[in-house]
């Protein structure tokens, strides 16, 4: 099955940290632009970070940019978000998405969106 299952969601308090994870079956990252979105309650879908699979490049919306890291581990073909320093505004179900043959620029900007998603976990920070 081509399919992406995450994982490492939580209860965290505010300044705490939590590691996503984003599992791939049915196919690698060697084509693929992969990325991490948040929807809080009531809110739209947001990007948060996404990384080319092909040359690890990386994108990071402002209000993350020196908290979060996204990085790839080819072997076990999984994608991950580390979260450092979180803030009760990060609370969001996280999901990750990828899309073949498609910058990660691209993803990050919107103007082309996930073929593959996630089921999605939940992230609450605490104050």
């Amino acid at each position: 099955e081509v399919q992406l299952v995450e994982s490492g969601g939580g209860l965290v308090q505010a300044g705490g940290s939590l590691r996503l994870s984003c599992a791939a079956s049915g196919f690698t990252f060697d084509h693929y632009a992969i990325g991490w979105f948040r929807q809080a309650p009531g809110k739209e879908r947001e990007v948060v970070s996404c990384i080319a699979g092909s040359d690890g490049n990386t994108y990071y919306v402002d209000s993350v940019k020196g908290r979060f890291t996204i990085s790839l581990d080819n072997e076990k073909i999984t994608a991950y978000l580390q979260m450092n320093s979180l803030k009760p505004e990060d609370t969001a179900v996280y999901y990750c998405g990828a899309v073949a043959y498609v910058y990660a620029s691209v993803l990050f900007r919107g103007w082309q969106s996930p073929e593959l998603w996630g089921q999605g976990t939940q992230v609450t920070v605490s104050s």
